[in-house]
């Protein structure tokens, strides 16, 4: 029977190298002097694979990944240390026995080979964010498989099942396993961060580290998904799978060490599993998804219900919805543009809209424009019946855009923005997650509609009323 030795967090920036760094990985000494300690635990642990899962493998929208490559390797000239290289053999068997297990789950796993590689045009080579802290786990450890994986936009709870189902694995098999999820906390801690700046930086990093001391795992999964966006951390997923990795065991749990000199937020924590009770909290966790999504729907307003009922209906019945006669008037007498914006966990899972009105009225336009964010927004596959449960519907209606002529004239919280270049323009809603200036506005509109940033290019803005 294997054994589940331990689990970390360890953070990956290039710079803690002392061949990438030359010298500044100093400011970062309190992160080395804790990945060294978990190094040389390890090496007392001696396990006979380590597993790794990095936000900077190969990482699918719908589904997580093992790579099956038969030896691993890679180095870190990207960052000019050309010296820095290593290479492992893949422990195959238990990523077969990953794979099985996860797809048992229902979890939809991607399973990296040299024929997907070459289909694909991914990269062979192990990536900074697996790198980075097998760097000092080498210092004293070098006979190990390993196995490299990484997480999808899945739920949370979907991540937390899968890390139960690489667990089985590991108690199904003959190996002594140790486990590392790789990834920095909040990318946008100070004001000189290359991300920019939020206060919800510190927020984050201090919750989530709070959160683990504790093993507070309900609070972790059901932590506010606007806190963890604005924060910009690439470590949260990997952590949900580490914490289905632990799940059924009472774990000791040590927060070694976190700082953020450079305005990412570096985070080591050690984890071990001192006996397994087998009492899982996986029920829970979707209980408490079931009972949130609950208090939305209790919550919606008619524009959003009737955003919901139209996508329902249609893919239950493949026709559209006869329009409710009990509708506000303003929906049934009124006519205006109107976004609807579905989300699924956190992440957006459509948006179709119109800038002018092409129904009849408010109602004809949300019908209209909830089916299609549905069924034909082109950057997702349309939703499925299995997924109507979990969908957040979001209803804006806009007013009439108006010309300006200075992008002062803007305010990202206040006006959506129109570009436009000849046939070519580009919207963007107010009030959106992440965006926090004009600037990157009009960044990422432009990026939609396909205009360079140095084009001649026109704005308009526009106001809404947002139904959530």
């Amino acid at each position: 029977m294997g054994k589940l030795l331990s689990a970390y967090l360890m953070p990956h920036p290039p710079i803690i190298v002392h061949e990438v760094g030359h010298g500044e990985e100093n400011k970062i000494q309190k992160t080395i002097d804790s990945l060294n300690k978990v190094s040389q635990n390890i090496k007392v642990q001696d396990p006979n694979t380590i597993i790794v899962i990095s936000p900077h493998a190969y990482v699918f929208r719908d589904a997580v990944s093992i790579d099956f490559q038969e030896h691993l390797n890679g180095d870190l000239s990207q960052f000019g240390a050309y010296s820095v290289k290593m290479e492992y053999d893949n422990d195959l068997n238990l990523a077969k026995s990953i794979v099985n297990n996860t797809k048992e789950q229902g979890i939809p796993i991607a399973e990296i080979d040299n024929k997907m590689i070459k289909k694909f045009h991914l990269s062979k080579e192990l990536d900074h964010g697996t790198i980075v802290p097998l760097y000092f786990v080498k210092k004293h450890s070098e006979n190990f498989k390993l196995i490299r994986m990484s997480y999808g936009f899945l739920s949370f709870e979907e991540l937390y099942e899968f890390g139960m189902a690489i667990a089985k694995s590991i108690r199904d098999s003959d190996k002594n396993v140790t486990f590392i999820a790789s990834g920095d906390l909040s990318h946008k801690l100070t004001q000189d961060s290359p991300n920019g700046y939020t206060p919800n930086g510190k927020v984050f990093d201090e919750l989530i580290l709070n959160l683990l001391k504790d093993m507070k795992i309900k609070e972790i999964i059901g932590m506010d998904k606007a806190l963890i966006e604005d924060a910009a951390e690439c470590g949260f997923r990997s952590i949900c799978v580490m914490l289905g990795v632990l799940d059924g065991y009472k774990v000791k749990a040590d927060i070694l060490s976190h700082e953020g000199p450079f305005g990412v937020g570096y985070g080591v924590a050690e984890f071990i599993p001192e006996n397994y009770t087998g009492k899982s909290l996986l029920e829970d966790l979707y209980k408490i998804k079931k009972e949130k999504m609950n208090v939305i729907r209790e919550k919606e307003d008619s524009y959003v219900k009737l955003a919901r009922e139209s996508l329902e209906y249609y893919l239950k019945n493949g026709k559209r919805m006869d329009k409710p006669i009990d509708l506000p008037e303003e929906m049934l007498n009124r006519r205006a543009g109107v976004f609807v914006s579905l989300h699924k966990d956190g992440e957006l899972r459509g948006c179709i809209g119109t800038i002018y009105p092409q129904g009849k009225d408010i109602a004809d336009e949300i019908i209209r424009n909830a089916i299609s964010a549905g069924i034909d927004d082109p950057r997702f596959y349309p939703v499925e019946l299995d997924e109507l449960d979990d969908i957040v519907y979001s209803v804006d209606v806009l007013t009439e855009p108006e010309p300006i002529t200075s992008k002062e004239e803007l305010d990202p919280k206040k006006y959506g923005v129109i570009v436009k270049s000849g046939y070519r323009s580009g919207v963007l809603l107010p009030d959106l997650d992440g965006v926090n200036t004009i600037d990157e506005q009009i960044s990422i509109a432009l990026k939609k509609a396909g205009i360079n940033p140095n084009e001649k290019y026109s704005l308009e803005r526009f106001e809404v009323v947002r139904h959530k």
